[in-house]
């Protein structure tokens, strides 16, 4: 509505109309302005809402995790287990690729065991340069080894080294059980062997048990580890337990239940072995 607003001009009395449009006007901005900021705040939003999902959607992806063919390949001079000196002939082993969605994340060796239906555990191989510095850097001199054990998950490809203590390369054969590994390890100064019992997710063994001592020779500077020291263990169910005999003479039997370990006595193992 427009105001009359009274002026005087040399006397004469005059009347002046001034428009409204000016009193909107601030109304009109303060609309504007709230509007840009709304728009503002959903450009910020909606990028992280579309990353979001695609996460989401990303993580729900299933993984496809096969094995590839075998081969025979030449492995390196390891040291035998009797002596731990370098045996004469060279290692002959048989590994195959583990690939997730097609592409090779590692070489392994040996059966896989499944944990779980969605884990799995299995032995890794791997090649290490063996060229010495005088040699020519190319090409280089490849061998393979027979390295640790692998956890995989199926669900999310992801593949992680398993830290068994004391296992050795060379001397130590795994017998697995549910996530339970049951081995003979040897200690880093090489003295000792073990039996261990080691399950997936601990920090210590359940079962460590000294079984025998290596020797070191001085003639010829090497260790001496009996093969004899300790077999493959035997697992057996209902209740789980596990039976390391390094020799006739010698032999225990733990029982596994949960968190806690027994030492099976001989009366005991007789009336399992009755039923």
């Amino acid at each position: 509505m427009p105001l009359r607003i009274p002026l005087s001009h040399f006397g004469t009395r005059a009347t002046i109309f001034v428009s409204d449009n000016l009193v909107l006007q601030p109304v009109s901005c303060l609309a504007s302005a709230m509007t840009r900021i709304l728009q503002f705040r959903l450009w910020l939003v909606l990028p992280l809402v579309i990353i979001a999902q695609a996460g989401a959607l990303a993580a729900t992806k299933p993984h496809i995790i096969t094995f590839g063919k075998w081969t025979t390949v030449q492995g390196s001079l390891e040291p035998s287990v009797a002596t731990r000196t370098v045996d004469d002939k060279p290692l002959s082993i048989k590994v195959r690729p583990l690939l997730v969605d097609a592409r090779v994340k590692e070489f392994t060796l040996g059966p896989a065991h499944d944990v779980t239906d969605r884990l799995f555990v299995v032995r890794r191989a791997f090649r290490v340069n063996d060229s010495l510095p005088q040699e020519p850097a190319s090409p280089p001199h490849w061998q393979w080894q027979r390295g640790g054990w692998l956890l995989v998950d199926r669900a999310t490809g992801h593949i992680s080294p398993l830290n068994l203590p004391e296992f050795d390369a060379v001397y130590s054969a795994v017998s697995w059980y549910r996530d339970y590994a049951a081995y003979c390890g040897i200690t880093d100064d090489n003295k000792e062997i073990h039996a261990v019992v080691f399950q997936i997710n601990r920090r210590k063994p359940v079962v460590k048990w000294l079984i025998g001592e290596t020797k070191f020779t001085a003639a010829t500077q090497q260790w001496q580890i009996p093969d004899s020291a300790c077999g493959l263990p035997d697992w057996q169910r209902s209740p789980a337990r596990v039976t390391f005999e390094p020799n006739p003479s010698l032999k225990r039997t733990y029982v596994i239940r949960g968190r806690s370990v027994d030492l099976l006595t001989d009366e005991e193992d007789n009336e399992e072995a009755s039923k």
